[in-house]
C-alpha cells in the first residue's frame, strides 16, 4: 500500500497532475465520463474514469511544492501510472509572456535549496505529443522551479529561463527515477510585472490543457 495516497477505485497507468485539489475535481468533471473519486486522503483529491475516447484516466491532485509533488508521483508509479502529464500554473520571468499563455515545457531547472540548474528534460515523445496537440495555442518554454513562491516583480533566478514555478523539475526528475514518462504544460498566471490572471481565466486554461492533455493520454 502506497504511504500517502489510500485509493478507494482502481488508477489508471496514464495520469494527469495538478497540484489543486479543487482544479482536480474541475478536470475530472472535464474530461472524464462518471468519474469516481480514487483518493481523499490527505485532501488530495482524485479521480479516475473513462475518457470520451474510451481510455481510462486518473486525474491526481499532487498538492503544493516540489516535494509534496514527488511523493504523490511515488505512490501513483506503484499504483501502477506509467504516464503522465502535469497541468499547472508559473509566474512568468520573461516580460514578453502574457497572462494567460500556455507554456509546453522543454526542460527545467531545480532551483533554490535543492537546486543546482542542471536541466532536466521531460519524456521526449509525451512532450513532443502534447507540443504538437497543443499547437500554436502553445510556446515551447523553460521554467526553474522554486522552493517558493516567485510572485513576479522580483528579481529572477540568473539564467533561470522563461518562467517559475514550484513542482514542474520535482516532477520530471522523479519520473525519470521512476520509469514515469512526464510531460509539463503550465499557464502563465503570474505576469513578470506582478500582474495576476483571475481565477476564472486560470480554470479555462487549465480546462484547454487538461483538454489536450487528455488526448494525448488516449491516444
Amino acid at each position: 500500500m502506497p504511504s500517502r495516497l489510500r485509493p478507494t477505485a482502481p488508477i489508471a497507468a496514464d495520469a494527469v497532475l495538478v497540484g489543486d485539489p479543487g482544479r482536480a475535481l474541475m478536470l475530472a468533471q472535464e474530461l472524464l465520463e462518471q468519474p469516481k473519486m480514487s483518493n481523499h486522503a490527505r485532501g488530495l483529491w482524485g479521480y479516475t474514469g473513462r475518457t470520451p475516447a474510451g481510455s481510462e484516466l486518473s486525474i491526481q491532485a499532487t498538492g503544493m511544492g516540489g516535494p509534496s509533488a514527488a511523493l504523490v508521483l511515488a505512490d501513483l508509479a506503484e499504483l501502477g501510472v506509467r504516464r503522465a502529464i502535469r497541468v499547472g500554473t508559473c509566474t512568468a520571468l520573461d516580460p514578453e509572456l502574457a497572462l494567460g499563455q500556455l507554456l509546453a515545457i522543454s526542460e527545467a531547472h531545480a532551483w533554490g535549496s535543492g537546486g543546482g540548474g542542471e536541466p532536466i528534460l521531460p519524456d521526449p515523445r509525451l512532450s513532443a505529443r502534447l507540443a504538437a496537440e497543443l499547437g500554436p495555442a502553445a510556446r515551447p518554454a523553460t521554467v526553474a522551479s522554486l522552493d517558493a513562491l516567485h510572485s513576479g516583480g522580483g528579481p529572477a533566478p540568473v539564467d533561470a529561463g522563461d518562467a517559475a514555478d514550484m513542482q514542474t523539475a520535482a516532477v520530471l526528475r522523479r519520473g525519470g527515477e521512476l520509469e514515469v514518462a512526464i510531460a509539463a504544460v503550465l499557464t502563465v498566471s503570474i505576469a513578470a510585472g506582478g500582474e495576476q490572471l483571475g481565477e476564472d481565466d486560470v480554470e479555462a486554461a487549465a480546462r484547454r490543457a487538461g483538454i489536450a492533455a487528455s488526448a494525448v493520454l488516449s491516444t
